[in-house]
């Protein structure tokens, strides 16, 4: 790298910086991507990846652009400046859909009628109707005809306006009918396209773009090109080796070892693919935590993914089988984006990732990535399934995780009485297992601070809580009574694992009243 001999306070961190010609001319750092890039160039098919937002999709087609515009200088030191001997100048035509709200199709047309107006005056193409794709038609033909040289054709965020519609089905068929129209052009231009590359968050298949465009290969399950974007240990390691000493100074941490540990715990897991052999990091997260030296929640921060919470609430999802859910490979690999199927949203939006594949079945087993975006999901969906708001929701569970380490059940279930009062009735379907979710949702949420579960198969307790001091066995009872959840505990032997511990033990019978729609009666033993 060009700038590893600065001291770390000296060193450029290109957070938020999507073109790779800014990042290489002011000195940022930069994780060399471009043997990877190389290889897909190499391979020559016109391609499609899926990856979650600030995952680094743009910054790899601004390399791209810069690789086919031949500015040969901006990869001084980097691998394809030791195996490219022949730079060309194609003409390249890059179209972002990043940008914009997409509130209306206004907002479609008008970034489309932007663009190519800049295009057909670059080109001097000319169109005799208005269609924005009988322009981009003639704008791909004439930028070959002028240069000599076939187009590069690179469209970043490709389904922005979709995703931004997903809550209004006459404007995302609007979007949808203009974007396919406009993307069906590729096909029938083949011969004037050297390259094609799209990205985006999620694969509408409705989209003419996947049932016309049917060359375009779709490389987000490749295990060939699984660190495209992100970041992976090695590279962590080896570029940012002055970080994490810092890193691990600033948190009192023994050594750099320990920082990457947490930078592991925190940002890594994300898996594309079944063969994949090591873990991508996310690279907004890992950059901010080398440059603030803290461990926060920077991704999840950046973002709210209220389209999916919205989802998960319309098909009454199950929120607790999140973890561990099983999809057919085919869900992820052809039509993704189904309202009514948001497991492979959720998965491809990078909320889950892929843990194990069964070749038998072709099933692949989802889970959460990592600890920033477990915890940050979960409390984002809180308040969609409660009465507490994302902004209240850290204290009621700070204040749940004290009250228990002090061995005060009496506040603890108090305070998760406070929880379900108020309980709206929209958010109420008076199930169950609504109940089962909201409890779900305290106690994996009070998991960010001690050892916190909640049952997972027969025969356990509903919930087990481990402080310093406490081991808590807890057992809820809808329209029972809390001597019968005590009893359970002891006949069904949910003691037995921890009595060896040396922790206090405590039992906790619940009642759950369903008219009060509240905690009812509970006894502790």
């Amino acid at each position: 790298m060009s700038n590893t001999d600065f001291k770390a306070p000296f060193r450029r961190y290109p957070i938020g910086i999507q073109s790779f010609e800014k990042l290489r001319s002011e000195d940022y750092l930069y994780v060399d991507k471009t043997e990877q890039m190389y290889k897909l160039i190499q391979v020559g098919n016109p391609y499609f990846l899926s990856r979650p937002r600030r995952f680094g999709k743009s910054l790899m087609l601004s390399t791209l652009e810069a690789y086919f515009l031949g500015k040969k200088e901006l990869f001084k030191g980097l691998f394809v400046e030791t195996v490219e001997k022949d730079w060309k100048t194609y003409p390249v035509l890059h179209l972002s859909l990043n940008a914009e709200k997409y509130e209306t199709i206004e907002d479609l047309q008008r970034i489309l009628e932007e663009q190519l107006c800049a295009w057909e005056k670059k080109y001097e193409s000319q169109s005799a109707t208005p269609s924005y794709s009988m322009r981009f038609m003639n704008v791909i033909k004439s930028a070959c005809e002028k240069t000599g040289l076939r187009a590069v054709i690179l469209i970043d965020e490709y389904d922005k306006p979709l995703l931004r519609s997903m809550h209004n089905e006459e404007l995302q068929t609007q979007f949808r009918n203009l974007l396919t129209a406009f993307y069906t052009v590729l096909k029938d231009a083949d011969k004037w396209i050297q390259f094609i590359f799209i990205t985006g968050v999620t694969k509408f298949a409705q989209v003419g773009i996947f049932s016309n465009l049917n060359q375009l290969v779709d490389i987000s399950l490749d295990n060939r090109f699984y660190d495209l974007c992100g970041l992976t240990r090695r590279e962590i390691e080896s570029t940012f080796a002055p970080e994490l000493e810092t890193l691990a100074t600033n948190n009192k941490m023994a050594t750099p070892t320990d920082a990457m540990a947490e930078l592991t715990r925190m940002y890594d897991g994300y898996y594309f693919n079944e063969d994949q052999r090591e873990g991508i990091y996310n690279p907004f997260s890992v950059l901010h935590a080398i440059s603030t030296s803290k461990f926060r929640s920077y991704w999840f921060a950046s973002g709210t993914p209220t389209f999916l919470a919205e989802i998960l609430r319309k098909t009454n999802f199950d929120l607790r089988e999140l973890e561990g859910v099983e999809v057919s490979a085919a869900s992820l690999e052809n039509d993704r984006a189904n309202i009514n199927n948001p497991i492979p949203m959720i998965y491809q939006s990078g909320y889950l990732t892929i843990k194990s594949y069964e070749e038998r079945f072709r099933t692949y087993t989802l889970d959460y990535p990592n600890e920033e975006v477990r915890y940050g999901f979960l409390n984002f969906l809180t308040p969609f399934y409660t009465c507490v708001s994302a902004e209240n929701t850290p204290f009621y569970i700070g204040n749940f995780v004290d009250e228990l380490e002090k061995g005060n059940v009496e506040a603890f279930l108090t305070r998760l009485r406070a929880f379900f009062a108020d309980f709206p009735y929209e958010l109420n379907d008076k199930t169950e297992r609504h109940y089962q979710v909201v409890f779900y949702l305290v106690f994996k949420l009070m998991g960010q601070f001690v050892e916190s579960e909640v049952r997972s198969a027969r025969g356990r307790a509903d919930a087990v809580v481990k402080t310093p001091d406490y081991i808590y066995v807890f057992e809820f009872k809808l329209n029972g009574s809390a001597s019968e959840a005590l009893a359970q505990i002891d006949e069904k032997g949910y003691l037995i694992p921890y009595t060896a511990d040396g922790r206090t033990l405590v039992k906790v019978g619940v009642n759950f009243d369903h008219e009060q729609r509240n905690l009812g009666e509970w006894e502790t033993n």
